[in-house]
């Protein structure tokens, strides 16, 4: 297993920054050395804002080339200003070449799949598709809730303890809108680079837990490892309860 690297950012403009930074690095390394990569997004201020400032200064990414997923999603119809598919393509998606077919957003409320769960399994058929194609994502960015969430695996829920599924249907999450669809634990473990960024004085006591070893049920965070790396950028606040 390999060990966190952490890197502590002045505030949100230098975190933003990093993070975008290594949006970038990770997806132009694997493009030169795969011909193509793979992203997972994640919503939150934070994981919009790296979107922006990847949009740029896009640093010679071959956009028609690039798999986008979600870590998760919130279940709601396709118009509304919550989901992060909608977030992410006005920050980033709309204004670059992707292609298409390569852009696999989790399904809305009101769309083909109107039944959560059978959302999920359609989008695990996307998942499973392209990792038996690849074998791994490429990134997989992540924030954090104060009580150590991420994507929508909340402390001792079934969708943070599950460890076969890949993606499951959430209907009874602590954080509204109580239905959502998220990746499991497994499928972020099936990332190459696996980047958290994590800002605030109130997710300090989280980030210090996964980082000393806590159980994932307790902070789903400490399970979010990648095979290659896993890359904590955190801002000062919320790195206050490390050791210095």
């Amino acid at each position: 297993m390999n060990q966190p690297n952490v890197e502590v950012h002045s505030g949100t403009a230098d975190l933003v920054a990093a993070a975008a930074a290594h949006f970038v690095a990770v997806v132009t390394k694997a493009q030169s050395e795969r011909g193509s990569a793979s992203v997972v997004l994640t919503g939150g201020g934070t994981g919009i804002g790296l979107l922006e400032m990847v949009r740029k200064s896009p640093g010679g990414i071959d956009w028609s080339r690039l798999d986008v997923f979600w870590g998760d999603d919130r279940f709601v119809p396709a118009d509304d200003g919550d989901r992060n598919d909608l977030q992410a393509r006005q920050a980033l998606l709309d204004h670059v070449p992707l292609d298409p077919s390569r852009v696999h957003p989790m399904a809305a409320s009101d769309g083909e799949y109107p039944d959560p769960v059978e959302a999920a399994a359609e989008y695990s058929a996307a998942v499973h598709a392209h990792l038996a194609e690849h074998g791994s994502f490429d990134l997989h960015l992540l924030g954090m809730g104060g009580e150590g969430h991420i994507n929508s695996l909340f402390p001792h829920t079934d969708a943070v303890r599950e460890e076969h599924e890949l993606v499951v249907a959430v209907t009874n999450s602590p954080k509204p809108p109580p239905v959502r669809i998220t990746l499991t634990l497994p499928a972020v473990r099936r990332t190459r680079h696996v980047v958290l960024v994590v800002g605030g004085e109130a997710k300090a006591a989280a980030v210090a837990a996964a980082l000393n070893g806590a159980a994932p049920v307790d902070i789903p965070s400490a399970g979010a490892i990648g095979t290659e790396s896993t890359t904590w950028l955190l801002d000062e606040p919320a790195a206050a309860d490390l050791p210095r």
